[in-house]
Parts: structure tokens; C-alpha cells; sequence
């Protein structure tokens, strides 16, 4: 004879509430009225639920598990920032669980509750640009600390590591400036991406106060795909080839920037301007990769810290997970030029 297993759900539907709420209560954890908590305990014992190891864990405290909601594993950026948050939580016994939440507001609200079900000692969100209202609310009313780590932007009134993005655009610029190039254009990132625009804002800034003029048609859209950026690059150029430099929004449109110079006929490299006028096209790209070292000749780049905004953003988080009372902080990390021989 079959027997159904009960699940947290069928508890939750018993006791008619939700299945957030029955977690919280099998943790002891969140703001939770004890009517509420009599109702899903009644529910738990009238069912026959078995109340698992992973429940038992959360009733004495800590579950040991740190959830973390990516937008894309797959950017450089979060993976690097993903090992720092895991160094630092591995030496505390804490671990990370890992969830890709897309761009979509729905799927990081699923990542959200699904976070909350499984009872984890605190969230950490990296990316999801505007599309994290409520997420604060639900997080206190629940008792789960909450951290933004991000390149940009993050929910008011809760703690946000991310990097100096005006700042490094300006590094970038300002050092093509210096070794004589005036005719500069800036390349990646898409209109609505608010790192974008601080990015830019850095680089129109700095081309100001050098007294060099922005040419908006020199502004150029493209995704963080290699072939994309690839494919801009030599667009671009053809229009425009008094273009001498390009400062590029991620180390993947600088490698896809890299070839897509090297389609023109062009070369890549640094050094005097007069010295390879309309003959190399010096890049200098953001947010360093181990990938950058690879070309020949490897790809400047201004170093955003991924990892170290990923330490920053544990240790914070480790001291609201311990019960600290801390006012919200805005954490930047500042960048850093790592010079090689492509600008």
C-alpha cells in the first residue's frame, strides 16, 4: 500500500497559510504571531509530517547556509565575486547556495522565496538592477539579513558593496589621455544599465575636462558577447578611422574588441599616438579577467576587486547574521589600473 510522503506544502495548505511561513515556524525564526505558529504546529502534528534534519538544524539557531542570487553565472564579474563570498563564508563553516535568477523580476522573486523556504541565515543579491522592490520588506518581516553586492545601484536602506564605477571609467580615460589620444570612444554596456551610465558618465566627464569633445556616434551599444562586441569594433572603425583608442565596458567586449580590431587590419597596442596613428588601436577594458593576460598583446584593464567586493560583502553580512544592530552602508571599492601592453 502507498503511502503519500506529507510535504511542507500539504502543512502549509492544512493550516492555511503559506509555505514561507511554515518554514519560519519549523526554524523559529521571523515575526511570526503565536496563534500562527500554534496553527502550523497543529497542522505538522494532525498530518504526520516528519519534521527533517534541515528543520532541526534551523530550530537551533543558524542553518550554516548563505543564499546568494546571481543574475548570470556566467559573467566574469559574479564568478570572480562568488569566489570571494565563498572564501570568507568556507572559513566561518558557512556555505553558499547558489541560485541564477535571469533578468527578470519574477525569476529573482522566485530565487527570493525559494531562498526564504529553506530557511538560510541571509541573502545575498548581485545584480537584478531595479527590479528588487519589496525585497527589503519581505526580508525583515521574516528576520533574514539582507546584502546587495552589485555593480550598481541597490535597494535603499540595506547594506551595498559594490565598485567605484564613475571613478574607474575616469582611470580609463584619463590614461589614454595622457599618453596623447584624443579621439577616444567608449564601447559596450546596453542604454538601460545604470552601471552603463555611470560608466559613462565617468568617461564623458574626464573627456571635458581634458577639453576633448564626446561624439555621441562614438558611444557605442553591445551586449558583453564577444562576437557582438567583435562585430561593433569593426563597424565601428570602418565609420570612423580617426578613432586611435576605445575604452570598453567589460573585459569581454575588450577581447571581443581585440579581434574585431584585428578585422580591420589593424593593430592593437599602446604607446605614443604619433607614433601608430591609424595603424593600432590602443583598449583598455573594465572589470579584469585572467583572460585579459591571454592576447598578444595582453589587454589593459582598470580592476574593479570582484573578489574583494565579495570578501567586503561577506564580512558585513557575517556581523548582521551574528545579531549586530549596524546602520545601511554604502561600500565601494575602489578600482585599480593593471597595465599591460594593449593602451
Amino acid at each position: 500500500m502507498n503511502h503519500k510522503k506529507i510535504t511542507i506544502i500539504d502543512v502549509a495548505r492544512h493550516a492555511g497559510v503559506s509555505v514561507t511561513t511554515v518554514s519560519l515556524v519549523l526554524g523559529g525564526k521571523g515575526r511570526i504571531s503565536q496563534a500562527t505558529a500554534e496553527r502550523v504546529n497543529r497542522a505538522v502534528d494532525e498530518l504526520g509530517f516528519v519534521r527533517n534534519r534541515q528543520a532541526s538544524t534551523l530550530r537551533g539557531g543558524e542553518s550554516g547556509v548563505v543564499g546568494l542570487i546571481v543574475r548570470d553565472i556566467c559573467e566574469p564579474f559574479y564568478a570572480e565575486m562568488t569566489a570571494g563570498l565563498s572564501e570568507m563564508f568556507e572559513a566561518q563553516g558557512k556555505v553558499l547556495f547558489l541560485l541564477q535568477s535571469g533578468t527578470s523580476g519574477k525569476g529573482l522573486m522566485r530565487c527570493f522565496d525559494t531562498l526564504l523556504t529553506h530557511g538560510v541565515d541571509g541573502i545575498v543579491i548581485a545584480g537584478g538592477e531595479g527590479a528588487m522592490s519589496g525585497l527589503k520588506e519581505k526580508a525583515e518581516e521574516q528576520g533574514v539579513p539582507l546584502i546587495c553586492a552589485t555593480r550598481s545601484g541597490g535597494i535603499d536602506g540595506v547594506d551595498v558593496v559594490r565598485p567605484d564605477n564613475m571613478l574607474a571609467a575616469k582611470m580609463a580615460t584619463e590614461y589614454l589621455i595622457r599618453q596623447g589620444h584624443k579621439q577616444i570612444a567608449y564601447l559596450g554596456g546596453l542604454s538601460n544599465s545604470l552601471t552603463r551610465a555611470e560608466r559613462l558618465g565617468g568617461f564623458c566627464a574626464t573627456l571635458l575636462q581634458y577639453g576633448l569633445p564626446f561624439r555621441t556616434e562614438w558611444i557605442i551599444e553591445c551586449d558583453y558577447q564577444q562576437k557582438c562586441a567583435a562585430d561593433a569594433t569593426e563597424l565601428l572603425l570602418s565609420h570612423y578611422p580617426k578613432i586611435s583608442a576605445i575604452v570598453c565596458h567589460k573585459s569581454s567586449v575588450a577581447l571581443g574588441a581585440y579581434f574585431g580590431v584585428l578585422r580591420t587590419g589593424a593593430e592593437v597596442g599602446g604607446g605614443a599616438v604619433d607614433s601608430f596613428f591609424q595603424q593600432k588601436i590602443a583598449l583598455i577594458g573594465m572589470e579584469d579577467a585572467p583572460e585579459s593576460e591571454l592576447t598578444e598583446p595582453p589587454l589593459t584593464s582598470i580592476a574593479n576587486s570582484a573578489r574583494e567586493i565579495g570578501h567586503a560583502t561577506a564580512r558585513r553580512l557575517l556581523l548582521r547574521i551574528g545579531g549586530q544592530n549596524l546602520e545601511a552602508q554604502n561600500i565601494i571599492v575602489p578600482p585599480a589600473l593593471v597595465e599591460r601592453a594593449s593602451a
